[in-house]
């Protein structure tokens, strides 16, 4: 057909009638195919009598022109240019304009950067200042579109560009050049990175918010939902281009979020605004102090009814308390905690019941991010909640529920001492009339028992008296609760579970085998349940009558359920650790399961944002598209099922597991494992990749124990899947962004240093030192949150805990393995660490870098030397800590710093024995600190004899014997004593007595080891052999259990 029928194609394509487009589309791509299509369709967007036919025509070009551009002959490719900008410039309709743009943009791509397309910018500043709105419009919208496609290319005319679109922002007389500027002005702050840029931009920023609270006066919410897109991207952006207008932005957001006369959309994208600024820019938000400001207006939104018909749809309520967990998660608890407390004591007292839920339900969603501040005002938390759980209204006492529940996931283990006044309260709701009430209290009992140990056995038989009951009357959603508490009593129980197990697992039975849809998450629950009951009675109870479970659960694989599969992968792990060799018979089958579920198309689906709506309309979509990946069009929201992703988590974690406890008998698999975990380690979101890091490791004991040593030789597949794994764990430090995923990769690290030893960490001891550095200076990717800590006090200045424990940890766990080869590496890290140990910093900062050290210094020995001076003042002040893990830690650092520090250490002794010896006294509750206490100062007599007053210092040492908590000093503390009585030291004689006690009580304890009870049976023989005179009476003084277990070491020694 020829192409000047290309315009009668195009009017039929526009038609109703289906078969006659579908007539002119299938025309239309075969005309396509030629690149004289491309002159055509510029004539029509240009000549067209139709808008419509106009419009379709530009839409048309802008699909096929790329594809063709480079086929054109020079002369037509200018004559496309320029019949383009006349278009521009003479078109009276909008929609013909935006798509012309459109086809400008896609144009520019290619030739400005090629200088083939001199005139555009020129001309596009030419429009920008006409006097036609028209003209002034689309400048706009190209420079936006331009600005995302080739944006390094107009950063020489940044100044201009911000002029011209501050100039737009202020246009009073057209709302359409207001929303093309908004546009212009958020594909702009990608390309901001120099100072000057951001001082620049920032001017418009003001402006910015002018036009969105004048669009929301007058009633376009369309157009403020675009500012607040705009902030999102600024928030995001590593440039520092908020600055001082975070202040008026946080203040709009505040005003929006609160207007309950705004539409609910426009609410929940302020508020969304606020949990992205304490997400990404929380140093920001604390450094202008408008946390304050933000926690005041949030908090009561808490009370706003949920009016949502879908559990899909927004409420204020929950978009609240996303900010709230956010900013807990995300700022220095010190600025969230005592707000939120207040409100919620304040709140509490109000008559309105919605305020007093709002009062509960507040403090149980900051307990996660605050759970240090909360633990040290948690008995007044605990009194408001349990108060709560007896209020009159259900809204409150299910707020009451929820919160118990997560106080008992993130408060441990101090709100488990609270047992006995909190369990009782649960109970007098599981009954409650609202049945949303009662899942919720099952929820808390669940939470609070899976931390309970022997605790729980006093309230174990009324506790499974209820969770039965429910589950043979209850709804289906209250039966999955109810498994849920099932399982963790029986974790929490232990063998004192059995007598409940076989009632309970014949009533997983009939749920093992439900096949309807509406069923499934139920079985899925019983499934998980059954394999928590094998893991809390052990293979002894179960191993009989797991193989009808092994086989139900199978059989669930093939139900299209993820979260069954996913559930069932969790029972088989922990079915793995219950039989150990006895899951090998099973592994032919589960390991091909597992992998099917690892291999699963994880459903990532991308949303397009396409600028021509009117593409839609049009229906062009069936016109095959020439554009690249680096069209106009922009990625605007990226969706995961989530359930898929679950399920490759919990398979790549089963895998490991399989591998860890079957040991040689998984040979057959691990090629192949190892393939998926490798991918795996790799993956795009943190839950698989954490698992696989994990498994990878178990992998490598499963080699290690499929190919072991000869002749104290790795074997080469050994070695293979070691380098493997290290090149792996290597990547993560540098290059993963999730802290849990690398805190796990240190702590796996270290535990292959302490099993592989230095022959085969050495080749990677260069890159590790430097990882650890980077996450030391807490500049590691995972770190990065594109603020800086200059301005902020050391206080302010948190950092994930988690994180820095599993670095910290790492170091000693190097230090073991090279011994005092490991120096060099301390003095790399040593200034970084010792930043941590400022008196302005966190105790528990403190404390971690004692600990740290004093492990090193174990290790290393004398090579601690140089380190003593700057460490060991920082460690005494530690000792008067009102923190007892610090003094605790101090202590055993002093020891270990005066153990191997040689004569730089003497200088310390006296004032180490001074704040030692306080430990010692009434003032100190804390056994641990005591035991500690006590190794350190026999450390000292060992290292140093000559520089302790054994006569002033034995007094007090002895008089903490025995040890009560930390067994690991006893061979300290007591070879130091045994020494002593074997060196025929004369100040030890007047002590015997207390000696003698000590020991024996040492003798009949069932928690020391046999080499500290041999060694103390000596030492009382070589004190009878000298002291038999005074020995008698005080051995015969002795109650009879206590004389015999002594008289049984002294034999053994």
């Amino acid at each position: 057909m020829e192409m000047d029928q290309l315009e009668l194609l195009l009017v039929q394509f526009l038609r109703p009638d289906n078969e006659a487009r579908m007539q002119a589309e299938e025309h239309i791509n075969r005309l396509a195919k030629d690149p004289a299509i491309i002159p055509s369709l510029v004539y029509h967007v240009r000549a067209a009598h139709s808008s419509n036919v106009r419009q379709l025509a530009a839409v048309l070009l802008r699909k096929k022109i790329i594809g063709h551009w480079m086929r054109l002959t020079t002369q037509v490719r200018d004559s496309v240019k320029s019949s383009l900008l006349e278009s521009i410039t003479m078109e009276h309709s909008h929609l013909v304009r935006r798509a012309s743009a459109n086809v400008m943009s896609v144009i520019a791509k290619h030739a400005v950067p090629a200088g083939e397309w001199p005139d555009l910018l020129p001309f596009l500043f030419q429009c920008s200042q006409s006097a036609k709105e028209d003209h002034r419009e689309v400048a706009l919208i190209i420079f936006s579109s331009l600005t995302e496609t080739i944006g390094d290319l107009l950063k020489p005319h940044f100044t201009t560009l911000v002029s011209v679109f501050m100039k737009s922002l202020k246009d009073e007389q057209n709302t359409c050049i207001k929303v093309a500027a908004l546009k212009a002005v958020g594909a702009l702050a990608g390309y901001i990175d120099t100072e000057a840029e951001v001082l620049t931009f920032r001017d418009l920023i003001p402006h910015v918010l002018n036009v969105s609270r004048q669009c929301l006066r007058n009633g376009n919410d369309e157009v403020a939902i675009l500012a607040f897109e705009i902030f999102d991207e600024l928030v995001e952006s590593p440039a520092p281009i908020l600055g001082p207008s975070v202040f008026a932005i946080v203040q709009f957001a505040l005003e929006v979020s609160s207007d309950k006369t705004l539409e609910i959309n426009i609410r929940y994208q302020a508020l969304q605004m606020i949990s992205w600024l304490a997400k990404y820019k929380p140093k920001t938000l604390v450094k202008h102090k408008v946390v304050g400001a933000i926690l005041a207006v949030v908090c009561p939104l808490l009370a706003e009814g949920d009016n949502r018909h879908d559990e899909d749809d927004i409420s204020i309520d929950r978009a609240a308390a996303e900010v709230l967990d956010t900013m807990a998660m995300s700022l220095p608890r010190k600025h969230v905690f005592p707000s939120v407390f207040e409100f919620s004591i304040t709140g509490f007292q109000s008559s309105d019941p919605s305020y007093r839920e709002a009062a509960v339900m507040s403090l149980g969603v900051i307990s996660e991010g605050c759970f240090e501040a909360m633990k040290t005002k948690l008995e007044d938390v605990l009194y408001l909640v349990l108060l709560a759980l007896r209020d009159g209204e259900q809204v409150v006492r299910g707020a009451a529920s929820f919160a118990l529940g997560q106080f008992a996931e993130h408060l441990q283990p101090e709100v488990t001492q609270y047992y006995e006044k909190v369990l009782p309260c649960i109970f007098t709701v599981l009954s409650d009339s609202s049945a949303d009430v009662q899942e919720k209290a099952y929820y808390s009992l669940a939470a609070f028992c899976e931390n309970l140990e022997t605790e729980i056995l006093p309230y174990l038989e009324p506790l499974m008296g209820n969770l039965l009951a429910a589950l043979e009357s209850g709804a289906r959603h209250l039966q999955e609760t109810c498994m849920s508490a099932i399982g963790s009593s029986a974790a929490a129980a232990k063998s004192a579970f059995v007598p409940y197990t076989e009632r309970v697992l014949n009533m997983m039975k009939s749920f093992m085998v439900l096949t309807k849809d509406e069923d499934l998450p139920a079985r899925a629950h019983a499934t998980e349940l059954v394999g928590i009951i094998a893991m809390a009675v052990g293979r002894q109870s179960i191993e009989h009558v797991l193989p009808a479970f092994i086989e139900a659960a199978v059989t669930g694989f093939s139900l299209d359920f993820s979260q069954l599969r996913e559930y069932t992968h969790g029972f088989f792990s922990n079915v793995a650790e219950v039989l150990e060799e006895g899951l090998v018979q099973y592994l032919p089958r589960l390991v091909p399961l597992a992998l099917a579920s690892c291999s699963l198309d994880d459903g990532t689906a991308v949303e397009i944002d396409v600028s021509d709506e009117e593409d839609v309309e049009n229906g062009v979509k069936g016109i095959s598209s020439d554009e690249d990946n680096g069209d106009v069009r922009k990625t605007h929201n990226v969706s995961v099922r989530t359930g898929i992703l679950d399920e490759k988590a919990a398979a790549t974690q089963a895998l490991g597991l399989y591998a860890l406890h079957t040991k040689s008998a998984f040979a057959p698999y691990l090629d192949e494992t190892l393939k998926v975990l490798k991918n795996h380690a790799g993956y795009f979101h943190q839950d698989v990749r954490l698992q696989a890091m994990i498994s990878i490791q178990h992998v490598l004991s499963a080699t290690e124990a499929a190919f072991p040593n000869y002749n104290n030789q790795i074997s080469p597949q050994v070695k293979h899947v070691f380098d493997c794994v290290m090149e792996i764990y290597l990547r993560a430090l540098n290059e993963d962004d999730d802290k849990e995923t690398v805190s796990e990769v240190c702590t796996c690290i270290a535990e292959m240093a302490k099993n592989f030893g230095y022959s085969l960490m050495e080749p990677y001891i260069g890159q590790l030192s430097e990882a650890i550095a980077i996450l030391l200076r807490q500049e590691a990717i995972c770190q990065q949150t594109g603020e800086s800590d200059s301005d902020l006090d050391d206080e302010d200045s948190e950092h994930d805990e988690i994180l820095m424990d599993a670095v910290t940890d790492l170091l000693p766990a190097l230090a073991k393995c090279m011994g005092a080869n490991f120096e060099p590496i301390l003095r790399q890290q040593f200034d970084a660490l010792m930043k941590f140990v400022r008196p302005t910093r966190p105790p528990g900062d403190r404390t971690m870098v004692v600990a740290c050290l004093a492990e090193v210094a174990q290790e290393i020995g004398p090579a601690i030397g140089p380190y003593v001076d700057v460490v060991m003042p920082v460690v005494i002040k530690e000792l008067a800590s009102t923190e007892a893990t610090n003094r605790r830690n101090a202590a055993f650092c002093v020891g270990e710093l005066c153990k191997n520090g040689g004569e730089i250490a003497l200088k310390y002794f006296k004032s180490s024995l001074f704040a030692l010896q306080s430990l010692f006294g009434d003032g100190e509750t804390i056994d641990a600190v005591r035991d500690n206490a006590a190794g350190a100062i026999a450390r000292m007599i060992v290292a140093q004899p000559q520089a302790v007053p054994l006569s002033q210092v034995l007094h007090f040492f002895i008089s903490a014997l025995p040890l009560k908590d930390d067994l690991e000093e006893s061979p300290a503390v007591y070879n130091c004593l045994c020494n002593l009585i074997f060196a025929s030291n004369s100040e030890i004689r007047p002590f015997i007595p207390q000696l003698i006690h000590v020991f024996a009580q040492v003798a009949s304890s069932q928690k020391e080891s046999a080499e500290v009870k041999s060694n103390v049976g000596r030492a009382v023989s070589q004190l009878l052999l000298q002291y038999r005179e005074q020995m008698q009476p005080i051995l015969n003084g002795l109650p009879p259990e206590a004389a015999n277990a002594l008289a049984c070491v002294m034999a053994q020694g």
